[in-house]
């Protein structure tokens, strides 16, 4: 990006609240959540819905769907973004009772075009909110019948969720959980036509559900086998002080070469023992004056761990504390975007000399990029295309920092 220029990839990834530089994958600065997931409890239950969705939107659409094995993986958002199409359908209905948290389903604009065409008897030429309440119902009919399986199971207390939000937009768009997440897909076939029901579960509510069902997600610890991490065998027998005489709890090899005349250890020894013959000179296991040999695998000369300071990153040319939070929770605040073809200044003889047929001479070239400006200030260049009868704008170019600091001045 040293030219300034971007690619569409990079374009989507920025319209989706994840950042190049910075963000994580889910729109979060910093390090994300870690989730241990029971699979095949949320598996089972998924095989366990498989009939009742068939039931269901057999029911709902007086049609006769197929609804085959559905696969349940952890994954994220990147491996979700590979199997959607460009456009998807979706539905937020989170946990806020019960279990609480992020609860979304998506499906294709075909998909949901279907749907509408069987419920209503009516084709729709393209996904409107008569399309998405449609699909909205629909959702609701299949979370009714997930949270009387998970009640009738777990017994989750008041379980609900939040009332069913449909929307139709980009894949890139979509506000996904965030980290690693649940997906349970739910492929459905009618006359030889295929579609895909996908369920994504946060991490707050994938574990809520296996717990409820009995599942274990907790993280499984693997036990520290202390004897080889000593690296000199310390074991009960060892400990027993072999063929030391009256140690009383002494530590059983200090390193010390020969102690001449030592007398009897009654706990910790003082180090300025007499006799000591001057400084240690010998660390193995010499003859100890009045101490028998000792045993084999009484050395004390553990590995010693290799103990680094940790080195922090270099986070001054980050955000600060108070803005490293969820940028999703400013995702539907609305900002104005206007599009500047260019800018002029006129005295006020000119101004009020205007009429219908005047033309205004402007300080950008013919085919010149045009301003792309958020609340006034410009982030972007594109140029000026014609959709249907329409006009729009192509994303060109995002504006560096720098130049934006610039164009403020």
């Amino acid at each position: 990006m040293s030219d300034g220029a971007i690619s569409q990839d990079e374009i989507d990834a920025l319209l989706s609240g994840v950042s190049i530089d910075g963000l994580n994958s889910s729109g979060h600065v910093g390090n994300t959540p870690s989730y241990n997931f029971d699979i095949p409890t949320l598996q089972k239950l998924a095989d366990d819905l498989k009939p009742k969705l068939e039931e269901n939107i057999n029911k709902y659409t007086s049609a006769t769907f197929t609804c085959d094995a559905p696969v349940v993986e952890k994954t994220n958002r990147d491996r979700v973004l590979s199997k959607l199409p460009e456009v998807v359908i979706g539905v937020n209905a989170d946990y806020n009772q019960g279990i609480k948290g992020s609860h979304l389903y998506l499906l294709s604009s075909e998909f949901a075009l279907k749907l509408f065409q069987l419920v209503s008897s009516e084709e729709a030429a393209e996904v409107d909110d008569m399309v998405l309440s449609v699909v909205s119902e629909f959702v609701a009919t299949h979370i009714s019948a997930e949270i009387t399986q998970i009640d009738s199971v777990g017994k989750v207390p008041g379980l609900a969720y939040a009332t069913p939000e449909g929307f139709n937009e980009s894949k890139a768009m979509v506000m996904f959980p965030q980290g690693d997440f649940v997906v349970a897909s739910y492929p459905l076939s009618l006359d030889g036509n295929s579609y895909t029901l996908w369920e994504c579960l946060g991490g707050d509510s994938a574990e809520g559900i296996s717990k409820a069902l009995g599942g274990d997600s907790a993280a499984t610890l693997t036990p520290v086998d202390l004897n080889a991490s000593m690296g000199g065998g310390m074991d009960a027998s060892a400990m027993g002080m072999g063929g030391m005489q009256q140690m009383g709890g002494a530590m059983p090899n200090m390193g010390m070469g020969q102690m001449g005349g030592m007398q009897q250890m009654g706990g910790m020894p003082n180090m300025g023992m007499p006799q000591m013959g001057g400084a240690m000179p010998n660390m193995g296991m010499g003859q100890m004056g009045g101490m028998q040999q000792m045993p084999m695998g009484m050395n004390m000369g553990m590995n010693v761990p290799n103990v680094q300071q940790l080195q922090y990153p270099n986070l001054t040319a980050g955000l600060s504390s108070n803005e490293q939070g969820n940028i999703g929770l400013i995702m539907d605040v609305n900002m104005e975007m206007t599009v500047e073809l260019g800018r002029t200044k006129k005295s006020i003889k000119d101004i009020l000399g205007m009429g219908e047929g005047t033309i205004i001479e402007l300080d950008k070239l013919a085919g010149e990029p045009v301003d792309i400006l958020v609340n006034h200030k410009p982030i972007a260049k594109g140029e000026v295309v014609v959709i249907d009868e329409n006009f729009g704008v192509r994303v060109t170019e995002i504006l560096s920092p720098i130049e934006r600091v610039n164009e403020l001045t």
